[in-house]
């Protein structure tokens, strides 16, 4: 899974006047009274294992129904899907990022699942998932998994300077036991000036958020009292880190850097660890994960959640069969069985269980539970294509005027929304 970089599919907007249906549509019953259904997951969402298991148990459940399962790449997916829903023979399920639905949503190329929302247990769907998965007040992207970013250390270097990181409840102690790090003689944390989703995540804390919708438009609101602030906590705690200003996590390596030396604590998917121990094996048993500290200690702090949605097309014939596919996936019998296989949070809050014996995981279903998702408008995909927040970071970590960058930082949101709506 790209969060897995965090990257959800690229979904583009597809033409041709397809409308919206109710989820009452054709069987598609086949010779013989069966339907087969076909369904596009993508790669890593689900092992060959686990894929192999649960067609078996559905079809065992539903006598009725053929399961065909393609496994699709990640690079390139949004044109392919764009393709099958303008056509006749699209298939009858597909996965989808959860940050992209209402790219889809917004042609007319989705079915409409508002009504199915309390069969499937809604109330208690990860926000993060949920919200995306929804455009103009209707829901067509139904939860699938989720995952998100926690804090990993290194619990050598935490037992070393006398830190509990389960004592870390609130920014003010993170920062604390950071500069304790520092004092020990460790780098107390590793945090490259451009990683605008843990941002988002501070911002959504103050009460603030990336972009707003006023009426049928929206704009940019890094400058915000809310955001700014944010902004603020993040320069203090970047300059804890000694990160490198003007890149992301992902240049250098963040995983590459902590293996390399004494860096007590990286923001990053519990996958990252594995990438740690791969380019230093002799941390092996040396680190550890919390969720990321809240603003107090009442809840753990906003993440920025990735992970994908379920939607069914339009264009598929049998509608009533996919609905069947996306009920038994999403529901709790085959969720907590896939968290388990696949270590990605399960759909709903009320799962959460199901990794507690899973220490990465399970800091990562406690973030999830108060998660968010980037600003739900199809002109979203614009802005992280150009990505002014990135340059706002890196201007004010290296000294500019945070409120002046901030006007500049929202203006060129507010234009790349515009642009890709």
């Amino acid at each position: 899974m790209k969060l897995r970089t965090l990257a959800s599919v690229c979904a583009l907007v597809i033409a041709g006047g397809l409308t919206a249906c109710s989820s009452s549509g054709s069987s598609g019953a086949s010779a013989g009274g069966r339907t087969t259904v076909d369904v596009w997951l993508m790669r890593d969402s689900i092992s060959g294992k686990f894929q192999k298991e649960f067609v078996a148990g559905f079809e065992s459940a539903h006598p009725d129904i053929d399961v065909k399962v393609q496994i699709q790449e990640w690079d390139g997916i949004g044109e392919k899907v764009t393709a099958a829903l303008a056509s006749n023979d699209a298939p009858d399920v597909i996965e989808t990022g959860n940050t992209q639905v209402a790219r889809f949503a917004q042609s007319g190329g989705l079915l409409d699942l508002s009504d199915r929302v309390g069969e499937l247990g809604g109330r208690d769907w990860l926000r993060g998932l949920a919200e995306p998965g929804a455009y103009d007040g209707k829901q067509y992207g139904i939860p699938y998994y989720a995952a998100n970013r926690v804090v990993i250390y290194r619990t050598d270097l935490f037992r070393k300077a006398g830190i509990d990181p389960a004592a870390i409840k609130t920014r003010d102690q993170w920062i604390a036991a950071t500069k304790k790090l520092n004092s020990a003689g460790t780098q107390g944390i590793y945090l490259p000036g451009q990683m605008w989703y843990a941002l988002a995540g501070f911002i959504w804390d103050e009460g603030g958020d990336l972009a707003s919708r006023s009426g049928d438009s929206w704009r940019g609101t890094l400058d915000t009292p809310e955001a700014l602030a944010g902004m603020d906590f993040y320069q203090r705690l970047q300059a804890l880190g000694r990160g490198p200003r003007d890149s992301d996590e992902a240049e250098p390596p963040q995983a590459e850097v902590m293996a390399k030396g004494q860096v007590a604590q990286i923001i990053s998917t519990p996958g990252g660890a594995g990438a740690v121990i791969e380019n230093n094996p002799e941390l092996e048993g040396r680190l550890g994960f919390f969720p990321i500290p809240g603003k107090t200690a009442a809840k753990p702090g906003s993440v920025f959640i990735g992970g994908s949605d379920l939607v069914i097309p339009v264009a598929s014939g049998k509608h009533e069969a996919a609905y069947t596919f996306i009920r038994e996936l999403t529901g709790e019998v085959w969720q907590r069985k896939l968290a388990v296989a696949m270590s990605y949070v399960p759909n709903k809050t009320t799962l959460a269980d199901a990794v507690a014996s899973d220490p990465g995981t399970s800091a990562m279903a406690a973030g999830a539970a108060v998660g968010r998702a980037t600003p739900n408008t199809p002109g979203w995909a614009a802005v992280e294509a150009k990505n002014p927040i990135k340059d706002y970071m890196t201007a004010v970590l290296t000294g500019a005027d945070t409120r002046t960058e901030a006007v500049k930082a929202s203006e060129a949101i507010t234009t790349a929304m515009k642009s890709g709506s």
